[in-house]
Formats: structure tokens, C-alpha cells, sequence
């Protein structure tokens, strides 16, 4: 496939993943009730404030919670304020067709990109009326041929739903649903270096096989590790900061806002 190049070769590159950040088509709008574009604009601020020089800001799905045009408008707007390029991957909360319509005329939902020595490949794990995910065979086919076409690159792969068991038995029902046959591709590739997710709503950073499991705090609410059942977390919302290496090293942390007053609505069952 062709794929142009984002920058120049560097020594290094600094990526931003913002994920998760739910947002509603009016002002205002609430999710467990917090505001989550209120929120967002938290987290960008946090971002300007601790990252000059970012390279490229990964969107990792449930940019939406109702689907709606005018949400999608609204995290453009908020997130473009960071003045870097950006590439979005669906969440289950998405709607494609209105997510690919707010991005219309620009690279947002190109899954394949380089950067520095690196490549970032952005799945779709989306099933239309489903919380769980799954990765359709055009999509392990895009992940296989991205992958084998740049060898001698590093590779980054993005996506929505967890391919790992965080320990968490609600949130583990609601995850990748193929994962091994994610891992029998990424498995072919001694080039992959790490899978970066969202869906789970808090930090997580493990590794497999010497491929790093990183997943990431929404910019809204979060949810309690190791729960059993469904439970929201009082931590603040956050961001992923990725420093990619043009050795293949990986630096990586989370920062999280203060500040945010919030109260959880318990009178809500889900998300």
C-alpha cells in the first residue's frame, strides 16, 4: 500500500492519545454526569500546557455518545486546538458513517501512517449495536499487509476494544472477541512494538511476547480497575503521552487534570 510519509525521519517522535472522551451533540451534555466536553477541553489544556512539540494526536474511538454530527464537530474543535495532525479509530459508541462525514476531506480516518522510523496502524474493532469488538477479516488483512510491506519500520497498532483480560469480569466480557487471530497476525511481525487502546477507561501497561499492552484513561469518566461489576473510578480524567524512538524504544506516561468537581450519577446503570 501507499503510504506518505507524516514527517521527516527523527530521532524520536511525541504522540498524544486522547480517548474515549464521549461527547454529545448539545452543550452541556452529561455522561455519569460529568460534562464530558468540559472535560475534554481540560485534558487539551493539560496537553498544551505539558507537551510542546507533539508530532501526531491518536483518537481512539468513543469520540461520540450519541452519535450525533454535531459531536463529532465539537471534539474537531476542541482537539484541534493541539496543532498537530490526528488520526481517529472507531469506538462501539461511534457511528462510522457520521464519524467518516465530520472527517470528510481530510486524513482523520487514514488508517496507515509513517512517522519517524515508526508506522501507526488504526483498526476498526466496531460492531454496529454491540459494546464488544471485533476485527472484521478486511481488517486483519490491512493489519497484515501494513505490516508486511514496512519491515524495517517499527510498528504502533492502535484500536478501541482491550485484546487482553485486564481483570476486570464486566469489562472483560466487552472486549476484542478475536483476539487471537489479532495476536496471529501481530505474532508474524517481530516489528510490532506495542498495541495502544482505549474502552476500558483507566491506565493499563503490560507485555506480551516483548510487544507492550498499553491502554489509556478516558478524557471523561473512568472506571474502577479490577471491578467485578460495573463501577465508575473518582480518578480525573487523563491522556497517554507516547515518546516513539527511532530504535525502536518506547517512553510512555499518563497525566491526568485536577480540579474537576464532579459527582457520579448513580441513578445511571451503564454507559
Amino acid at each position: 500500500m501507499a503510504v506518505a510519509p507524516l514527517t521527516a525521519e527523527k530521532d524520536s517522535v511525541l504522540l498524544v492519545q486522547l480517548t474515549d472522551s464521549h461527547l454529545f451533540g448539545n452543550p452541556g451534555g452529561k455522561l455519569l454526569g460529568m460534562d464530558t466536553a468540559d472535560s475534554l477541553q481540560r485534558v487539551v489544556d493539560l496537553v498544551l500546557a505539558e507537551q510542546p512539540g507533539i508530532d501526531l494526536v491518536l483518537a481512539t474511538g468513543d469520540l461520540s455518545q450519541d452519535g450525533s454530527l454535531a459531536s463529532y464537530e465539537r471534539f474537531r474543535t476542541l482537539s484541534e486546538r493541539i496543532q498537530a495532525p490526528a488520526r481517529w479509530c472507531p469506538g462501539n459508541h461511534d457511528e462510522l458513517a457520521i464519524m467518516r462525514e465530520a472527517s470528510r476531506d481530510t486524513d482523520l480516518m487514514q488508517p496507515v501512517l509513517d512517522i519517524g522510523a515508526w508506522r501507526v496502524v488504526m483498526l476498526d474493532t466496531l460492531v454496529p449495536g454491540s459494546v464488544h469488538g471485533m476485527l472484521r477479516e478486511d481488517q486483519l488483512q490491512l493489519l497484515d499487509r501494513a505490516l508486511g510491506e514496512a519491515p524495517d519500520r517499527h510498528h504502533l497498532i492502535c484500536l478501541h476494544h482491550h485484546p487482553v483480560t485486564i481483570g476486570s469480569r464486566w469489562m472483560d466480557k466487552i472486549g476484542l472477541r478475536n483476539r487471537d487471530a489479532l495476536f496471529e497476525v501481530v505474532d508474524r511481525h517481530p516489528g510490532v512494538k506495542a498495541l495502544l487502546w482505549g474502552h476500558i477507561h483507566q491506565a493499563f501497561d503490560a507485555a506480551r511476547e516483548g510487544v507492550r499492552l498499553l491502554a489509556t484513561p478516558s478524557t471523561g469518566v473512568q472506571f474502577t480497575p479490577g471491578s467485578e461489576d460495573f463501577d465508575v473510578d473518582t480518578r480525573a480524567p487523563g491522556y497517554r503521552w507516547l515518546r516513539l524512538h527511532a530504535d525502536g524504544r518506547l517512553d510512555t506516561g499518563i497525566s491526568r487534570v485536577v480540579g474537576i468537581d464532579f459527582e457520579v450519577d448513580y441513578s445511571v446503570k451503564g454507559y
